[in-house]
C-alpha cells in the first residue's frame, strides 16, 4: 500500500482519548478532587470547596486538564481562592499556583487508589484497539490531557502493560504546552508519527476533545457518555458519533473502510452512527 507520507511507517493511525474513551473516569476524577480540597480544608466564604455531578459536567465540557478546571473554578466560578488549613488564601499569583500545584499532585495520588480498585474499559475500547494494533499499517496511539502519572496508572489497569507498550504514540498532559481544546495534543501526535493529520482518525467523549481533534484536521468519532450525550457534537464537526463502540459493533472496516476506497474526506461509520 502507498504510505501517508515518504518516510511514515503507516497509512492511517487510529488515535484515542483516555479518560471517557477507554474508561469512564470523570467520576472517579470529581470524587478524588473534592477528597483533594477536604483534606486540605478548602473553604471559600465559610463554604468547602466541593464540586457537584452537574457542576464538574460544566467543567468537563468547558476546560481541559485538572489544574485548569481548579483555576476556572476559584476565578471565574468563584472569583476568590479557598483558604486552607494551614494557610490564608493565595496573594500572590506565585502562591495561587502553588496551591492549585499541590492540590493537584495529592488529588492525582487520590485517583490512583480509585482507579486501581475501580478501573474498566468502556465495552468495545480493547477489541477495536486490539484489531488496529494487528494491522501494520495502521498507527494507534493515545492522547490525554491528564497527567503522566495518571494516565499510565488508568493504561496499565484497563489495557495492560503489554497493550500500552505496543502503543506506536502516547502524548500527555505533561508533553504539551497547551491543553484540549488547543489541538496541539493532536498535531503533535501526527508529527510524531511523521503522518498527514487528514489519516488520523480521533476517538474522543467531549466537545473539548472534539474541538481539539478538528482543529488539528483529523476525523473524530465521538463514543458519548451520560454527561456528554446531550452536546451538539455534529454542529461542531464530529464526523461520527455513538453511545458506546461495543454496542455499535464498530470495527476498524467500519472506520476506515470508505477511506480507503474514497479518499480521507469518506463518510465514516455509515449505518451504524447516530
Amino acid at each position: 500500500a502507498r504510505k501517508a507520507s515518504e518516510n511514515s511507517d503507516f497509512d492511517y493511525a487510529l488515535i484515542f482519548d483516555c479518560d471517557g474513551v477507554i474508561i469512564e473516569t470523570e467520576e472517579l476524577h470529581r470524587l478524588a478532587y473534592n477528597a483533594a480540597f477536604q483534606a486540605a480544608g478548602c473553604e471559600i466564604d465559610g463554604e468547602p470547596v466541593d464540586w457537584s455531578v452537574e457542576y464538574y459536567d460544566v467543567l468537563q465540557n468547558t476546560v481541559g486538564g485538572g489544574k485548569n478546571k481548579m483555576f476556572f473554578h476559584f476565578r471565574e466560578t468563584k472569583g476568590a481562592f479557598p483558604i486552607t488549613a494551614d494557610n490564608a488564601a493565595p496573594a500572590t499569583a506565585e502562591e495561587e499556583q502553588a496551591l492549585v500545584d499541590a492540590l493537584q499532585y495529592h488529588k492525582t495520588d487520590l485517583y490512583k487508589e480509585l482507579i486501581a480498585e475501580k478501573a474498566v474499559a468502556r465495552p468495545g475500547v480493547l477489541e477495536l484497539m486490539d484489531e488496529a494494533l494487528a494491522d501494520p499499517n495502521i498507527a494507534v496511539g493515545v492522547c490525554s490531557a491528564s497527567t503522566k502519572a495518571a494516565v499510565t496508572k488508568v493504561l496499565d489497569v484497563t489495557l495492560g502493560e503489554d497493550r500500552r507498550k505496543k502503543l506506536n504514540v502516547c502524548i500527555l498532559g505533561d508533553d504539551v504546552s497547551r491543553l484540549k481544546p488547543d489541538p496541539l495534543i493532536y498535531v503533535t501526535a501526527a508529527e510524531r508519527l511523521n503522518i498527514d493529520p487528514k489519516q488520523c482518525v480521533v476517538v474522543e467523549d467531549s466537545m473539548v476533545g472534539l474541538r481539539a481533534a478538528k482543529g488539528a484536521g483529523m476525523k473524530c468519532l465521538i463514543t458519548y457518555t451520560s454527561s456528554t450525550a446531550s452536546e451538539n457534537f455534529y454542529g461542531e464537526g464530529a464526523d461520527a458519533k455513538v453511545p458506546e463502540l461495543g454496542s455499535r459493533g464498530i470495527t476498524l472496516e467500519s472506520i476506515f473502510g470508505s477511506i480507503k476506497e474514497n479518499g480521507v474526506d469518506a463518510e465514516i461509520l455509515v449505518g451504524l452512527k447516530d
